[in-house]
C-alpha cells in the first residue's frame, strides 16, 4: 500500500510540474525530484495543502501563489566573491592566462549563469577591473548575467546592497566600488553599463557564444543528470577554444575529459579543449512554395515538363501525394522499381501495394502532416520472389507559402547492398571470433586480472558518483538551511525591534502612572492588585512589593475596602464608570481623612477596575 501512495505521489507531482511548464513557462522537469519535492512540500505546508492536486487547484485560483512557490524552489543563496578559495584561484591563475591569450584590444566576453541577485556578476566586474584597471575593463570586458528568477532579476539590475551584504569585500574594494545610497550602497555607475543581465533558462534557451570565461556555481546540482549532460553541452558549444568553465563546489566533470581540461578539481575550475563545438541547434527544413503565376500556358508547360525531367532523373524512387491522399508525382525510379505507371498517378495512395508493403505508409504520412516534421524508417524489409530489398524511407511534408500542407514527398533510398555488407561483415567477424578462441583461451588468466581491475575501477567510479551526488545533496540542504537562517534572522531582529517599542512604552506609562498625584490602583478580575503607584503608596504607607498580587479586599490599610465592594462589582460587571464615593479614612500618618474614590473599568475584554484614590483638598491642607 504504502509503494501505491508513492507511485500515485510521484505521478501528482510530474503533473504539477507539467502545469507550471504550460501555466508559466518554467520547465523544472530536469530538476532533482528529491530535492525538488521537498521545496514544493514545503510550500504546501506553509499554505495548508494536503496533495499536489489540492496545490494545484490553489495556484489556478491565486495567481500570486506562483511566485511564492518559484521564490520557495529557486534557492538564491549567493554572496560577493563566495568561496574566497575558489575566487583566489581564479584571480592568480585563470585571469592571467585568459588574458595573455587575448588580444589588447579584444573584447573579453563572460557569463554568468544562474546569476541570482547579482553579487557573483558584480564580483566578476570587480574582479576585471583589479586585474586591467577600471578603465581598460570599461572598453574590453562585458559580462553577461543571467537568471530564470525574474525578482532576483529585479534586485540585481538595481545594484543595491546593504551594509551586511558587502561585508566579504575588503573596505578598499567596497569603497572603490560601491557608493552609499541612503541605507544601502549602490555598485558604481560605469562599471555597472558593462553587466547585462536578463532571463535565461539553462536547460531550453540558446547559450550565448564565443565566452572566454563561463560561471555556473552550485546550479547544476539541482538537475539530474541528463539535464546535467544537457546543460555541460550547451556550456562546451557556449566556450571558445581554450575557453574555460568555473563551477562550484559541489558540481564536477567526471565524464568529460576528451572536452575539458582540468585546472584545478579543488576549485573546481575546466578548460574546454581544442576541437569543433557542433551547434546542437540545426536550422528548419526549408517549405515548398507553392503558388499560381501570371506566366503563359507554354512556359509553365515547359515547367512541368522540366520538373518531370528532374524528377525523373533522381535515382532514388520518390512519390508525392497530396493532402487529399491522392498519388500526385511518381519519378521514372518509383515506377520502375515498384511496378508502378503513369496511370497511378491520380488514384488514392491508399488503393497502391507501396501505401502498406514494404512499411504501413499511410499511418506514418498522417503522424509527419500531424507533426509537421520529417519522418524517417531505416532498413525497411521488401521482398521480390527469392530477393530481398532494404529501403531506407523518408517521409517529408510539404508546406505551402500559406502554411498549410501542399503534399507529402516520400523518398526510397536503396541500402540493401550496404546492409547485406553488413550481414556479411558480421558473419566474417563471428568468423574471427571463432579463429582467435584459441587465443582468447590462452589469455584468460591474463583478461580474469583485467576484468577483475575493471569492476573495481567501475565500483570506485560508483561510489565516486555517489559520494558526488550525496555532496550536492548535502549542499543543497545547507543552502536550505542558510536561506531559512536568514529569514530567522530577519524574524528576530523584527521581534527585537518591537520589544524594545514595547519597552519604551511600557516606561512611558509606568512615568504617567508614577507621575499621578492621587492614588491609583489596578485590579484584575479575581480583584487582585496588579498596580500601586506611588501616589497610594504616599496616601496609605503600603509599597507595591507588599500590595501586588494581593487581594485588595484582604488588604488592611486606612482605607475601609470593604465599603468599596459594591462600587467595584458593579464596575465589574457593566463595565461602565461609577459615581465617586465618599469614604472616611485614615492615611499614612494616623490622620482621618474623607477619600474620594472613583471606579473605572479597565479591561472590557479580560475584566478589570481602576481605583482612583484621592483625599478632599481640606483634609490634605491639614
Amino acid at each position: 500500500m504504502g509503494e501505491a501512495r508513492d507511485v500515485e505521489a510521484d505521478e501528482e507531482l510530474e503533473e504539477l510540474l507539467g502545469f507550471l511548464r504550460d501555466a508559466r513557462g518554467f520547465d523544472f522537469t530536469g530538476y532533482k525530484r528529491s530535492s525538488l519535492g521537498r521545496r514544493i512540500r514545503k510550500r504546501m505546508s506553509d499554505v495548508e495543502a494536503d496533495t499536489y492536486a489540492d496545490y494545484r487547484d490553489r495556484l489556478e485560483t491565486n495567481a500570486d501563489e506562483f511566485n511564492a512557490l518559484f521564490n520557495t524552489i529557486l534557492i538564491n543563496v549567493t554572496s560577493f566573491f563566495r568561496d574566497p578559495d575558489a575566487w583566489t584561484f581564479l584571480q592568480r591563475e585563470v585571469v592571467p592566462e585568459l588574458l595573455a591569450e587575448t588580444g589588447a584590444e579584444e573584447e573579453i566576453r563572460v557569463w554568468s549563469a544562474g546569476c541570482s541577485s547579482g553579487e557573483e556578476a558584480y564580483s566578476l566586474a570587480i574582479m576585471f577591473a583589479e586585474a586591467i584597471g577600471v578603465d581598460e575593463a570599461l572598453n574590453r570586458v562585458k559580462i553577461y548575467a543571467t537568471d530564470v528568477d525574474e525578482e532576483a532579476l529585479r534586485d540585481a539590475r538595481s545594484g543595491l546592497y546593504t551594509a551586511k551584504a558587502l561585508e566579504p569585500l575588503a573596505p578598499e574594494l567596497r569603497d572603490t566600488y560601491f557608493e552609499q545610497n541612503g541605507t544601502r550602497f549602490s555598485f558604481r555607475t560605469d562599471l555597472r553599463r558593462r553587466v547585462i543581465f536578463g532571463r535565461h533558462d539553462i536547460t531550453r534557451d540558446a547559450p550565448i557564444s564565443r565566452l572566454d570565461l563561463l560561471v555556473c556555481r552550485n546550479a547544476l546540482m539541482y538537475f539530474n543528470v541528463e539535464a546535467q549532460r544537457q546543460i555541460i553541452d550547451r556550456f562546451h558549444f557556449a566556450l571558445r577554444e581554450r575557453g574555460f568553465l568555473f563551477l562550484g563546489k559541489a558540481e564536477m566533470l567526471l565524464n568529460d575529459a576528451d572536452r575539458f581540461e582540468v585546472l584545478s578539481m579543488r576549485q573546481r575550475a575546466f578548460r574546454r579543449r581544442p576541437g569543433d563545438a557542433g551547434p546542437p541547434y540545426h536550422s528548419a527544413p526549408a517549405k515548398l512554395r507553392v503558388g499560381l503565376g501570371s506566366e503563359k500556358l507554354t512556359t509553365a508547360a515547359r515547367s512541368r515538363q522540366l520538373r518531370d525531367l528532374i524528377l525523373d532523373a533522381n535515382p532514388a524512387p520518390a512519390i508525392a501525394v497530396d493532402g487529399e491522399g491522392a498519388a500526385v508525382l511518381i519519378n521514372a525510379q518509383a515506377r520502375a522499381q515498384f511496378g508502378l505507371t503513369s496511370n497511378d498517378i491520380g488514384r488514392p495512395f491508399q488503393d497502391l501495394e507501396i501505401s502498406y508493403r514494404p512499411v504501413e505508409l499511410r499511418s506514418l504520412i498522417e503522424q509527419a502532416t500531424h507533426e509537421r516534421r520529417t519522418l524517417r524508417v531505416n532498413g525497411a524489409e521488401r521482398r521480390v520472389g527469392e530477393e530481398i530489398q532494404y529501403f531506407d524511407i523518408l517521409i517529408q511534408p510539404l508546406m505551402g507559402a500559406n502554411g498549410l500542407l501542399a503534399a507529402t514527398n516520400i523518398t526510397f533510398t536503396d541500402v540493401t547492398v550496404s546492409t547485406q555488407l553488413k550481414a556479411e561483415n558480421k558473419r566474417v567477424r563471428e568468423d574471427l571470433e571463432t579463429a582467435y578462441e584459441e587465443l582468447q583461451s590462452t589469455n584468460e588468466e591474463l583478461e580474469t586480472t583485467n576484468e577483475e581491475l575493471q569492476s573495481s575501477i567501475e565500483e570506485l567510479e560508483t561510489t565516486n558518483e555517489e559520494l558526488q551526488s550525496t555532496n550536492e545533496e548535502l549542499e543543497t540542504t545547507n543552502e536550505e538551511l542558510q536561506s531559512g537562517n536568514e529569514e530567522l534572522e530577519t524574524m528576530n531582529e523584527e521581534m527585537r525591534t518591537r520589544t524594545e517599542e514595547l519597552d519604551e512604552a511600557r516606561a512611558f506609562l509606568e512615568g504617567v502612572v508614577t507621575s499621578i498625584a492621587a492614588g491609583v490602583v489596578v485590579l484584575d478580575k479575581d480583584l487582585r492588585v496588579k498596580s500601586w503607584n506611588r501616589g497610594a503608596m504616599d496616601m496609605w504607607g503600603l509599597r507595591p512589593d507588599e500590595v501586588i498580587d494581593e487581594p485588595f479586599f484582604s488588604l488592611d490599610f486606612g482605607l475601609p475596602t470593604e465599603m468599596l465592594r459594591p462600587a467595584v462589582e458593579k464596575c465589574l460587571e457593566s463595565g461602565k464608570r461609577t459615581a465617586p464615593s465618599r469614604i472616611s479614612a485614615v492615611n499614612r500618618i494616623g490622620r482621618p481623612i474623607t477619600c474620594n474614590v472613583l471606579c473605572s473599568p479597565f479591561d472590557r475584554h479580560n475584566g478589570g477596575v481602576v481605583l482612583l484614590l484621592e483625599a478632599d483638598r481640606n483634609d490634605s491642607n491639614d
